[in-house]
């Protein structure tokens, strides 16, 4: 879509990783500013196509490819582990790159996938590491949780059951811990090697998933078992993810899937 005397529209694609759902901007020259206000915009439900998050999928004269991402709100965030399964899957629908292991690059660090021409993605997530107990406080009650670092800030709480928490509202949290806000997961323990999940996700608030968060619930269902090591189904709202953590690292697998594309009217933009 373009005007007759205004510049052209800028084209999207929308995708989701069980049901977290992203506008991804391919920009194959690295020439597009994603700013704050643009992610909001592009994020709104009422007026944009919608979205948990924006991604940036750029190409770099080095050959290497970044994925730039902005929460709803538009805020900076360093990694994405549901939609570095998205990024990965337009890289190879898209023709930008072949199925196999694919390099690339995010705030939080280098990551890799490998995916075949369909089906799930794995993403290599990087270290994750264990710290300090803090609390939440849910409609007026306090719940103890576990610091995890998964290239950004998370705090695993065990519920007895997720479902029946109210996360309609922000859980209050500790801001001096977590000066740059922090990603909240509840979790309950449903079976061998496997875990519930609820998550509420800083500048995006709760969604359907968060592929960071089930990496973080994952390290602290082993820890609670005394092990560093091993996998973990983690089931969330949108669907279900394995986790494996091996020598500190992780590896998300799970579904990726681009719905549609478009191009976003000029006269929005402008």
């Amino acid at each position: 879509m373009s005007s007759p005397t205004g510049p052209p529209g800028l084209p999207f694609v929308k995708g989701h990783g069980t049901e977290n759902d992203f506008v991804l901007i391919p920009d194959r020259d690295d020439r597009i500013a994603l700013t704050a206000e643009l992610a909001a915009l592009l994020c709104e439900r009422r007026t944009g196509p919608g979205g948990d998050g924006v991604i940036r999928v750029v190409g770099r004269a080095d050959g290497r490819f970044f994925m730039d991402y902005r929460n709803a709100d538009g805020s900076l965030a360093e990694m994405c582990g549901n939609g570095a399964r998205v990024f990965a899957r337009f890289l190879v629908d898209s023709g930008w790159a072949v199925p196999g292991r694919i390099d690339f690059e995010t705030r939080g660090g280098a990551r890799s996938a490998e995916l075949g021409a369909d089906g799930d993605v794995s993403i290599g997530m990087g270290p994750v590491s264990i710290g300090m107990s803090s609390s939440v406080t849910v409609a007026g009650v306090e719940i103890v949780g576990t610091a995890v670092d998964v290239g950004n800030p998370h705090l695993v709480c065990w519920v007895e059951d997720p479902a029946l928490l109210d996360l309609s509202v922000q859980p209050d949290f500790n801001r001096q811990a977590f000066p740059e806000g922090v990603n909240i997961e509840f979790i309950a323990r449903v079976g061998p090697d496997a875990a519930s999940m609820r998550v509420y996700e800083r500048g995006s608030g709760e969604t359907r998933s968060c592929g960071t968060g089930t990496v973080a619930a994952a390290a602290v269902a082993l820890a609670a078992d005394g092990r560093s090591a091993g996998s973990v189904e983690v089931t969330v709202p949108g669907g279900r993810v394995v986790v494996e953590i091996v020598d500190g690292a992780a590896v998300l697998t799970g579904p990726a899937v681009l719905s549609y594309s478009g191009t976003i009217n000029p006269a929005i933009l402008s």
